[in-house]
């Protein structure tokens, strides 16, 4: 996982519309969350439409690791049988989380609060990023740490038991640091609270809900209050997980800017707190239709059709970017289409993703031919008023920074391109969606 590989570079180009129907591979954060609660219930979880990229299975390979068995059947139907909240064992070696966030910072919440020691590891990408605003709150409920300078990975964690329930108030927007908490309180006696004043997304709060957790969801002075109560003890269950909406992105932007497409995307998760990224796509006039919308899971689910649009530039109002965070990548590769002026702020979180990824962005536009201003908490772009960008000059390639996401989103930008778009390495793709180039291929057919 650690990606220690050759690079595999690859060029993108135009190759006609996208039309048909696909599915996208299920969505990351609900299977991350599926295998982690169902490795903490006695007895089998069984899981469908799990996403089987590098960062999922590092979650499942940690599971493992402290006694969970996290089993793939013949037909793809995942089957999880857990020790029990309390009863994780001390894993015999580093947990190697490749190049996934959100399984070390909510596995770290979840050890947290288990007497287990555990050393966390990743790749060149994920050892720079910060990890000290899940060690915060997680020191306050008793746990120790020593990490890394920068509070990185590499980084042991020492978890205790038992553990201090806390009142958290979020200092910043992020799912990853609610989650950790509500995960550390599952084995904490008494009441763990997390405030969060701006929403973020819920399938932490869906999830242990599902698996029994005694959990409520109000609100306090207009922020939003989880309240938790351990000890818990949670029942297997069986999940569908939804089509990735951020995977869904891709091939959303790629068929509005791509002439004559029309696409249906199946079963694709709309949960309103991940969602964000189609309404502000609408708001700059794509066509993009909802069918049959239907509940799985607890999840809100429809089949979106997509249909090449023109474009125009909007202002993206900051308080939905907690709602649509991972796909302002590719929404900046739709604003250098777009007809006039996009604007984006409040963004100052995409520095510190896989890669600085406002700066990333820029880079990679500006070598492809758009016309970006960078500024420090978002991008300013001049769209192309939906003629093609130039593309890559020869010689010339996109620098990704090991970040699947920058990597997909030129992959998209390549389609809309002149000349097409060399992309320095393709392999990170395989954390999140390792079907994307076949996919494409499929839809492009």
């Amino acid at each position: 996982m650690s990606h220690s590989n050759p690079p595999s570079p690859r060029r993108f180009a135009a190759t006609g519309p996208l039309s048909g129907r696909i599915a996208v591979p299920g969505d990351k954060s609900i299977s991350h969350r599926a295998i982690m609660l169902g490795a903490l219930a006695v007895g089998e979880t069984r899981v469908t439409g799990l996403l089987e990229g590098e960062d999922v299975l590092a979650t499942a390979a940690a599971m493992r690791a402290m006694g969970a068995s996290v089993e793939r059947g013949a037909d793809g139907t995942w089957s999880i049988h857990g020790v029990g909240v309390g009863s994780l064992l001390q894993p015999g070696a580093a947990l190697d989380m490749g190049n996934s966030g959100t399984s070390t910072r909510l596995l770290m919440g979840l050890i947290a609060s288990h007497p287990i020691r555990a050393v966390f590891t990743g790749d060149a990408s994920l050892s720079r990023r910060p990890m000290g605003r899940v060690m915060a709150p997680l020191s306050r409920m008793g746990a120790a740490f020593e990490a890394s300078p920068g509070d990185t990975l590499p980084l042991m964690l020492r978890g205790i038991s038992p553990a201090v329930p806390i009142s958290y108030r979020l200092p910043v927007a992020s799912a990853q640091v609610k989650s950790a908490v509500l995960l550390a309180g599952l084995n904490t006696a008494g009441l763990t609270r997390v405030i969060e004043p701006v929403p973020t997304r819920d399938h932490s709060e869906r999830m242990l809900r599902g698996f029994g957790a005694a959990i409520a969801v109000g609100e306090e002075d207009g922020a939003r209050v989880i309240e938790l109560t351990g000890e818990a003890d949670l029942t297997p269950q069986t999940i569908a997980v939804p089509g990735d909406p951020s995977s869904a992105a891709f091939f959303a932007v790629a068929a509005l800017l791509v002439p004559g497409s029309d696409l249906t995307i199946e079963n694709v998760g709309l949960n309103p707190t991940r969602a964000a990224l189609y309404d502000v796509l609408r708001e700059m006039g794509a066509r993009i239709e909802e069918h049959d919308p239907r509940e799985v899971g607890g999840e809100p689910v429809a089949d979106l059709r997509v249909r090449h649009s023109q474009l125009t530039g909007v202002a993206v109002d900051p308080a939905l970017a907690p709602a649509m965070i991972d796909e302002f990548p590719v929404l900046f590769v739709a604003a250098a289409l777009a007809a006039g002026t996009t604007t984006t702020t409040g963004l100052e979180e995409l520095r510190v993703k896989e890669s600085d990824r406002l700066a990333a962005m820029a880079a990679a536009l500006t070598l492809a031919g758009a016309r970006v201003e960078e500024r420090a908490d978002g991008l300013v772009i001049e769209g192309s008023g939906g003629d093609p960008l130039r593309g890559t000059p020869a010689g010339g390639q996109v620098a990704t920074h090991l970040d699947h996401r920058i990597a997909m989103a030129m992959a998209v930008a390549g389609l809309a391109s002149r000349d097409g778009i060399e992309i320095d390495d393709t392999a990170p793709v395989a954390t999140s969606f390792p079907a994307f180039e076949t996919l494409l291929g499929e839809a492009q057919a």
